[in-house]
């Protein structure tokens, strides 16, 4: 099945095909969320089915919206979807915008609403094992020091955020 997704072409938003935009490395919408819990982040290690970066570890949930749909719509689905999560109140960030090779001649070139949502310290994720192959939670500290000694298990996306829009994510959470 073929899913579209919002890119830009010529200046104007238009539904295209997901993996065409990232063939092309075209400028389109993009979702993420952070759930965070007493000082610590949940990660997701990709699934090995995923057409891109399987396998590697990443933010609660990443995704594009359907065509048409709202930011906070996609991200509350794909946290259901991905994670089995639901009724954690997500907060707005940011909008922020990046391009990262994904191998595979794949690029993500995204203008990404950023969300976080608290949990509860007791929260045990019910992840698809199509989608997510592992998770766990960790501190900001331990996942920047371990993205430092181990920077080929993490995707770009997660290593861009840590290094330029934490401050966004875990604004709350002391940074070394």
């Amino acid at each position: 099945m073929s899913i579209d997704i919002p890119a830009w072409i010529d200046g104007a938003l238009r539904p295209v095909e997901k993996l065409a935009v990232h063939r092309e490395g075209l400028r389109h919408k993009a979702v993420s969320v952070f759930v965070l819990s007493r000082g610590r982040i949940l990660l997701q290690q990709r699934a090995a089915g995923k057409y891109h970066t399987p396998g590697l570890w990443a933010n609660t949930c990443c995704t594009h919206p359907a065509w048409g749909e709202e930011p906070r719509a996609t991200a509350t689905r794909r946290l259901r979807e991905e994670m089995g999560l639901s009724g954690l109140p997500l907060v707005w960030r940011d909008r922020i915008e990046y391009r990262a090779d994904v191998g595979a001649g794949l690029v993500e070139h995204e203008v990404v609403d950023l969300f976080t949502a608290e949990a509860p310290a007791d929260l045990v994720p019910a992840p698809d094992p199509d989608e997510v192959a592992a998770t766990r939670w960790v501190t900001y500290h331990d996942l920047v020091r371990d993205v430092a000694q181990n920077p080929t298990q993490y995707t770009p996306w997660l290593k861009i955020y840590l290094r330029d829009h934490s401050h966004r994510i875990v604004g709350a959470v002391e940074r070394a």
